[in-house]
């Protein structure tokens, strides 16, 4: 591999600031949840801060085709630093950080990971070979992953304290203000940017000439990709759904769910979050294996059917040990259908269009995301054991998300055979 030292720098800088950026999201929403038992106010404002990104994502893909990757990564870094400095700053002032700006924290965390994301993913196909796409993608997966084991296993400390006596030693540490919790974010942003602005690297994929024309004529063209390729936006979009659902049980669902029907306290939220992190690594590291017993669709129709069973599961049992242990299988599972997933797309989508097509996937991501957290932030959710019905609607959804990659599925293999060839 041409450029490693700079893929494992980008690697190591995304993991440093992650590992922070964890903590904070998984303190964001049990905060609210347990300590200002705003649970509804929060899937509220979660789903309108959803629906903003609706349109910021959509410029973001062009801003990745248009500027150097590793620009966009300082810029990010640098308005990461100075919003959570600022915030942090502001409670350890006053001493206390109010409802409203940690609401804002949350909402400038999802903006950034809609170009964050995006963003390392298209540095990274810019940066490795294509034969290397696969081991990238799980990489990627394992190393983000693994930071999130790291940031969950923090989180349960920082958000609950310890207090531990093992024979005659004693440990004890308090919980952490969610100021201080900021400060920890903000700070690991500018070594993540010292280590970006060290990269070197040859791009592994031909320089094509960016559009001249302003931003919506921009995405138009990667709409029109998109158009001509209609096996490529069907599996886009299917093979989305599990992350959707995912991502609104781990920073809404799972929160409520743990609170109002297990009734047990956030380091059982926060453990969760690890057992997840854990399955999703096992993934990564699995996933090469699984490809030579078969093909990429039949492998993420599989994963995406254990990503149902364990929705549908949760929906049925009130045992915390079940939803620790379905904890690991949806990590497995979303992990192994994002490997898959960004590495079919690497493989069918150009570098310079890359971004923009992502902006497709991801605006009707954002809008179907908008609408589910809308629909669970309804009062009926949040009261006794309601939120099961939240995990039918995510298994039902899931389940009919396979139907497009059946009845395409001779036509989707049949151009991964001939990628591959």
């Amino acid at each position: 591999m041409k450029n490693k030292k700079a893929l494992y720098t980008l690697l190591t800088a995304n993991a440093i600031s992650q590992f922070a950026q964890g903590i904070s999201m998984l303190a964001i929403p049990w905060y609210f949840a347990k300590q200002l038992g705003e649970a509804s106010f929060f899937a509220t404002f979660y789903a309108i801060a959803t629906f903003a990104t609706l349109f910021w994502g959509l410029y973001a893909g062009t801003l990745i085709d248009k500027f150097p990757r590793k620009n966009i990564f300082l810029g990010l870094c640098a308005v990461s630093f100075t919003v959570l400095a600022l915030v942090s700053g502001y409670g350890f002032f006053a001493g206390a950080v109010p409802m409203t700006l940690v609401a804002l924290v949350f909402c400038f965390t999802i903006f950034n990971y809609n170009i964050h994301y995006p963003t390392l993913y298209a540095f990274g196909q810019e940066i490795t070979e294509k034969e290397n796409y696969g081991k990238t993608n799980s990489l990627l997966e394992v190393i983000g992953q693994t930071t999130n084991v790291l940031s969950g296993a923090m989180a349960i400390v920082l958000i609950e304290g310890l207090d531990i006596h093992v024979l005659d030693y004693h440990l004890q540490i308090e919980a952490w203000s969610i100021q201080k919790i900021f400060a920890l974010d903000a700070s690991t942003y500018l070594v993540a940017m010292a280590l970006i602005k060290s990269i070197k690297y040859i791009p592994t994929v031909e320089k094509v000439a960016v559009s001249k024309e302003n931003a919506w004529v921009r995405l138009k063209e990667g709409v029109q990709f998109l158009k001509s390729n209609p096996l490529i936006f069907h599996f886009g979009n299917a093979s989305y759904t599990v992350f959707i659902f995912v991502l609104i049980s781990t920073h809404l669902l799972w929160p409520m769910y743990i609170d109002q029907h297990l009734q047990v306290e956030g380091d059982i939220y926060a453990s969760t979050k690890v057992l997840y992190a854990l399955g999703a690594v096992i993934s990564g590291f699995f996933i090469t294996k699984l490809l030579k017993l078969m093909n990429t669709v039949v492998a993420v129709i599989l994963l995406m059917t254990i990503a149902t069973v364990a929705f549908t599961l949760l929906s049925v049992s009130q045992n915390v040990m079940v939803l620790l242990g379905l904890g690991i299988f949806f990590g497995v599972s979303n992990a192994g259908v994002r490997i898959l997933r960004v590495t079919y797309l690497f493989n069918h989508i150009p570098n310079h269009v890359i971004g923009r097509s992502n902006s497709v996937f991801q605006s009707i991501n954002i809008f179907l995301r908008s609408a589910f957290i809308s629909l669970f932030s309804f009062a009926f959710f949040s009261e006794g054991s309601n939120i099961i019905w939240a995990f039918v609607i995510a298994a039902a959804a899931t389940l009919l998300s396979i139907v497009p990659l059946v009845v395409y599925y001779k036509r989707l293999v049949g151009r991964e055979k001939l990628t591959s060839n």
